[in-house]
């Protein structure tokens, strides 16, 4: 519920040496690459209620035969029990922080909470507290903690190594599927075709899970114009990211892959404070290197839900103070807030910051259940227009890649 206290958690369990975490080094990119590669599934697996394919087709689903597709969407749990809707829903989704520190208790407490969910498919990605997850920066870490090492104490908290994503597997039977970053087709329990793009992935100078340094060099986000979902840990630059330092701290190349994919929807937690809902209408065409000055429409744009439109803020008048303290409590009572991309045309996207955790620990943030329509799973194969649009995206991806190149080397100002 939203600033509500929270459920009480599981008993704490002793930590490791005091500093154990305090010298975290970054892992290469390649290392990374290299363990998702050693961790995602070739041939196709199935689940009670859906098919999952790894490599999928890529065809467009952005077609008049749809069906509405109710999704509960979260993120930011950190290890915390959550007070969920118990109606159905067709999908949930975490985006990721399913713990605090990475213990395994934190990932049962995660996994038990998703098994409660009403819905046949439950999708989850790591997030940067997810550390134990990011096999190359585990062992760095554990390499790093300095003398003397309890073992016994480190076993106990945080497994052997893969412990933690054996345990997600093991949920398999419950829903519940752990993506490694790509892209993923479902054909699920209500006749529809779900294809998604997901990404743990933030930029960040500190060395936590799953991080990149921006400085380094950006990320590769292969997010293909027949995605329908986006999910990602962290935000695009520009939508739902704002700080309490009122800085923005989404990735403008998330921003700019999404910009040229234009799927139904991109979910996404991290930064607490920018939870929300965001109906963006994009323009015409996605500019050379899209940014979120340049390729939303701002005046057809709507923003859903935000907390500075629950919370009441200094300048508020009584009537407005009024106004939100029934809508708190209307949201509180039926443990969600709603949004609705089923009136979105192909080129709208419904953003949702669906971060549960608050500002401390007293405080949780309310998930999502957004309407989305998909397309049916024996739907027709795209038509002409619809390969020329994705045809004409990637041609605008390659050219923007080739610009940063000119630029790299000087020989673009």
């Amino acid at each position: 519920m939203l600033f509500l206290a929270r459920s009480s958690s599981l008993s704490a369990i002793p930590h490791p040496h005091p500093s154990y975490f305090n010298h975290f080094h970054a892992q290469t990119r390649l290392d990374r690459r290299r363990a998702y590669r050693n961790n995602q599934q070739s041939q196709p697996y199935h689940v009670e209620g859906y098919h999952h394919s790894r490599h999928a087709a890529m065809t467009s689903s952005k077609t008049h035969e749809s069906i509405a597709t109710r999704f509960l969407v979260l993120s930011d749990t950190h290890g915390e029990l959550v007070q969920l809707p118990t109606e159905a829903v067709d999908v949930a989704i975490h985006c990721g922080d399913l713990t605090e520190e990475s213990k395994l208790h934190e990932f049962r407490t995660s996994i038990a909470l998703l098994t409660q969910i009403n819905a046949p498919l439950k999708l989850v990605i790591a997030g940067n507290h997810d550390f134990a997850l990011d096999l190359p920066m585990f062992k760095k870490k554990l390499a790093d903690i300095p003398p003397p090492v309890d073992d016994a104490v480190v076993k106990r908290e945080y497994g052997d190594f893969g412990e933690a994503r054996s345990l997600l597997a093991k949920a398999r039977d419950a829903g519940i599927v752990f993506l490694d970053e790509g892209t993923h087709s479902f054909t699920l329990a209500n006749g529809a075709k779900l294809t998604v793009y997901a990404s743990p992935n933030t930029p960040s100078k500190s060395d936590w899970g799953f991080s990149y340094d921006p400085d380094n060099g950006d990320h590769d986000w292969a997010i293909d114009s027949a995605v329908d979902v986006v999910i990602t840990h962290g935000p695009p630059h520009g939508v739902l990211d704002y700080t309490h330092a009122r800085k923005r701290a989404g990735s403008p190349s998330l921003f700019a892959a999404v910009a040229r994919a234009r799927p139904r929807m991109h979910c996404f937690g991290h930064i607490h404070e920018g939870w929300g809902a965001k109906q963006v209408v994009w323009r015409e065409t996605a500019s050379e290197v899209p940014s979120h000055f340049t390729d939303i429409d701002n005046d057809a744009s709507a923003l859903v839900e935000s907390l500075a439109t629950i919370l009441p803020r200094k300048y508020d008048s009584e009537d407005d103070l009024a106004a939100k303290r029934a809508k708190l409590e209307q949201l509180e009572q039926q443990h969600y807030c709603s949004a609705d991309a089923s009136l979105l045309g192909d080129n709208k996207t419904l953003f949702v910051n669906a971060a549960i955790k608050g500002d401390d620990a007293q405080t949780q943030q309310l998930p999502w259940i957004v309407s989305v329509p998909l397309p049916r799973a024996d739907s027709r194969p795209p038509t002409p227009s619809s390969e020329k649009k994705r045809k004409a995206a990637a041609e605008v991806h390659e050219e923007d890649e080739q610009r940063r190149k000119r630029v790299a080397l000087g020989k673009d100002l």
